[in-house]
């Protein structure tokens, strides 16, 4: 019961924050207008400025923002304690992810669609502009050459999803060109699709299409690293509405479905108990068999500041700003909107990540495989898998707690162990997947501006900008990691390169939310608006991750350490350069910051209103 009542009672504080704190940001402090001129309206070019409904661009959002990292985050953070994760979840997507994502979007929308990296160029320093964009040209890099081993893994630990993932590029693809042509609303032909595609999660797996799924899992990892990236290049370059907008808003659907029904399953199991270990045995109970706090787990860093950038997604994440101001920013077709796509969209995905604290320390109670085939319950199945930091914080263990424990909740319903297990598989894979897209466009818009600060025009194009973006994460890819260096390179063996850098990923994203919130606060002091709301949460962001990256390079056992002793230097110079960059943005910050109360940054052109729109133009 008690494991109902958080689900429960972290929805209603969601929904109570939504209406209250994320209202009176929308009208009190942003002063929403929904009469005001947007860019998708005065730039449409029907490619990446295309006027939305807000359904449609909160599918875009969500499945963008969402990814992974609300899975893999709190599964692994757990292991501090179910207490300290779920506080951070709540307190944190509310106060700190929801104000950021809201922030970076309405920021975004009144400088003509522009990246905040772009924005930071202006309302900070023009030198910040090159610093900022090269963070965030590493932070994408680290995504577009990790998510695509992501979703090798979980296809090769799930292979039922393999299929019912793939298909829906086709199908999105062909409801977009349709319905962008008849000017169809896109919720029915999507319901249909969505139906078609549980249709291929419960029959994805039998006969010809099973065997396919075994052998398209067996593909060495740098095969799906490559077609991943060729994918991604496609949707960066393709208009939105022919693959991004009807994907992502298939996949919010999907997805916001298989929540419901994992919610539905712990009400179900929260009532009567699990589903039988052993055929006609007992429902097992409903209970949470993780510690609330344990402070000293094997293995692990300390709970403080490294519990901060564990949990990314889910509380805080940097990725959101360049979504909001990115793509999402290009669709909004009324600034009312943003609330709904920006704030709303965090606070879905902070109760996703509550889901997920839920299944990894009570879903799995109700019965995991263990060694030798054996059914392990209760905190026999919590203890095997966070026994220490290295069994609980590889990938496939922080995906298979996810999957495994969120799978017994829908058994809980009467559901098949292997649809159940599918349908969860397919739920992950189908986040890595929008966010690798989301990641490629956007690292296109970061590489065309970059380039254009630099003066070097080839790069402005926008397929050249793809084609490096994706070159440069396949070479990154494709380096040998571990036991591989200094082995002759085998593309059966690569594709895991992106691990080498990935341990800086959480800093480094926690860290960019900080640098967002510092472009937002200086946007709002230069208007005379209350900033405390954004500099309280950004000093938050800026000095926690900055100390858990210190601790993880210059540590007894840090990367600098590392690296003496074995060479391999690449993590030591990224984190030292990295806080040199943030260094170097914040004294920039502080000089300009007492002379920019009420004195407006340089302004853009206003915005062209369009031939025949009204005052009121918009979409309903």
């Amino acid at each position: 019961m008690e494991t109902l009542l958080i689900a429960v009672g972290s929805l209603v504080f969601y929904l109570i924050a939504y209406h209250t704190y994320g209202k009176w940001l929308g009208r009190k402090i942003f002063k929403l207008d929904p009469d005001a001129l947007v860019p998708s309206l005065a730039l449409n070019d029907n490619k990446d400025f295309v006027p939305t409904k807000k359904a449609v661009i909160f599918g875009h959002h969500f499945t963008s923002i969402a990814g992974t990292g609300p899975v893999v985050g709190p599964a692994l953070a757990v292991i501090w304690g179910w207490v300290p994760a779920l506080i951070w979840v709540l307190l944190g997507s509310v106060l700190i992810g929801a104000v950021h994502d809201f922030g970076s979007l309405v920021v975004s929308i009144r400088n003509r669609g522009q990246t905040v990296g772009d924005i930071a160029g202006r309302v900070l320093a023009p030198r910040t502009r090159i610093l900022f964009l090269s963070i965030l040209f590493l932070a994408l890099t680290m995504v577009l050459a990790i998510f695509g081993l992501v979703i090798a893994a979980v296809f090769k630990q799930y292979p039922a999803s393999i299929f019912p993932c793939l298909f829906q590029t086709p199908l999105a693809i062909l409801i977009g060109v349709f319905l962008h042509r008849r000017g169809v609303n896109l919720l029915i032909p999507s319901m249909i699709t969505l139906g078609v595609m549980y249709l291929t999660v419960i029959y994805g797996d039998v006969g010809f299409l099973g065997e396919l799924n075994n052998t398209l899992a067996a593909l060495p990892t740098m095969h799906w690293v490559a077609f991943l990236l060729a994918y991604s290049y496609l949707a960066s370059v393709l208009p939105v509405w022919v693959l991004l907008q009807p994907r992502d808003f298939i996949n919010s659907l999907q997805l916001l479905s298989a929540l419901g029904m994992v919610v539905i399953g712990l009400i179900v199991a929260g009532l009567i108990g699990g589903a039988p270990i052993v055929e006609g045995g007992a429902r097992p109970a409903l209970e949470i068999v993780a510690p609330a706090v344990r402070l000293s787990p094997e293995g692990a860093p300390w709970m403080f500041p490294f519990l901060f950038i564990t949990i990314a997604c889910g509380a805080i994440s940097g990725f959101h700003c360049l979504v909001s101001s990115g793509t999402s920013s290009k669709q909004i077709a009324r600034e009312t909107d943003a609330q709904f796509v920006g704030f709303g969209s965090m606070l879905t995905e902070g109760f996703l990540a509550v889901l997920v604290i839920l299944s990894c320390v009570a879903g799995i109670g109700l019965g995991i495989a263990g060694d030798g085939g054996a059914v392990l319950s209760g905190t026999a199945a919590y203890a095997t898998r966070y026994g220490s930091w290295d069994g609980a914080s590889g990938l496939a263990a922080m995906l298979g707690a996810f999957v495994e424990g969120s799978a017994n909740f829908l058994q809980a319903m009467g559901l098949g162990t292997a649809f159940a297990v599918a349908l969860m598989g397919v739920f992950v894979a189908s986040f890595a997947a929008t966010t690798m897209d989301t990641a490629c466009r956007l690292q296109r818009y970061v590489t065309q501006e970059l380039a254009a600060a630099v003066k070097f025009k080839p790069l402005t194009n926008k397929h050249a900008a793809t084609v490096f973006a994706v070159a440069i994460a396949g070479i990154i890819a494709a380096l040998p990691v571990g036991d591989q260096i200094g082995q002759s390179w085998d593309w059966n063996t690569a594709g895991k390169g992106g691990l080498i850098l990935w341990p800086l990923f959480g800093a480094v994203n926690q860290l960019l939310g900080g640098l967002a919130f510092l472009v937002i606060a200086f946007w709002m002091w230069r208007r005379k608006l209350s900033v405390w709301f954004v500099v309280i949460p950004m000093i938050f962001m800026l000095v926690l991750p900055g100390y858990a990256m210190a601790l993880s390079i210059f540590g007894p056992d840090g990367y600098l350490q590392t690296a003496r002793e074995t060479g391999q230097w690449t993590l030591a110079i990224f984190g030292i350069a990295t806080i040199a960059l943030e260094i170097w943005m914040i004294v920039e910050a502080l000089i300009a910051w007492p002379k920019a109360k009420g004195v407006l940054e340089e302004q853009l052109a206003p915005l062209p209103r369009p031939v025949g729109l009204s005052e009121s133009g918009g979409l309903s």
